[in-house]
């Protein structure tokens, strides 16, 4: 598998790349783009590493799967293709950075690649999935990839803020070291837990407030 990301990245997750397991997960991925329809486009698999270079992390916020319908993944957690609609949880998101930050949203492309290249790692647990089938290719290796990135960027960087949503991505909080990075939690942006301590949790103003303090510039979540 060509694995287009940035190169540092391929240098701190090399021992991943170059595993027995990652090229039987390689194999399973290629024969299921040849005989299924799977998403995100192949160019777009490792575009969240690719858009944002290891030593220019300042957030990371994890997700589970990709979108599964038709030409809405595309590599980048909770965003979609610019052309298409948000999804709920998309929306949702946009509304807490509206009330968090009491500014409108200058942009809501469902794209999220603007928020990537200021240094937000938008990183999906698993990288594929076969169209409408959520959780296919789930459990195949790519939580082994993921989880990898996540604790060499706990290893190897300082004072990333790590943005935990719902059950699943909270359960990664074991993985990072909480006295060197900020380690925000809540209730999943999905409208089936968004108000149980989604909204009101202040995580875009409270990340950038951290970033500040340490003397990195802060994201601009509106743009």
């Amino acid at each position: 598998m060509e694995v287009k990301i940035d190169p540092m990245w391929r240098e701190k997750l090399r021992d991943e790349f170059e595993s027995m397991w990652f090229e039987e997960l390689a194999e399973f991925v290629k024969k299921e783009y040849k005989s299924e329809t799977v998403y995100p486009p192949p160019k777009h698999i490792f575009r969240a590493f690719d858009l944002c270079p290891f030593g220019k992390v300042k957030v990371v916020i994890l997700g589970q799967d990709p979108y599964h319908g038709t030409k809405q993944a595309n590599g980048l957690c909770f965003a979609v293709e610019s052309e298409m609609p948000l999804p709920p949880s998309l929306q949702n998101i946009f509304k807490e950075i509206e009330r968090d930050l009491e500014a409108p949203m200058k942009n809501k492309s469902g794209d999220l690649a603007r928020w990537a290249v200021q240094g937000v790692l938008l990183l999906n647990a698993t990288l594929t999935v076969k169209a409408h089938t959520p959780g296919s290719h789930q459990g195949r290796g790519w939580e082994r990839l993921t989880d990898a990135a996540v604790r060499v960027l706990s290893a190897d960087r300082e004072n990333v803020v790590f943005v935990l949503w719902g059950n699943y991505a909270r359960a990664k909080a074991t993985m990072i070291e909480k006295e060197k990075h900020c380690i925000l939690e809540a209730a999943h942006p999905s409208p089936f837990s968004a108000d149980k301590g989604f909204f009101g949790s202040k995580h875009f103003s409270r990340a950038n407030a951290y970033l500040a303090e340490h003397g990195a510039t802060p994201i601009d979540w509106l743009t």
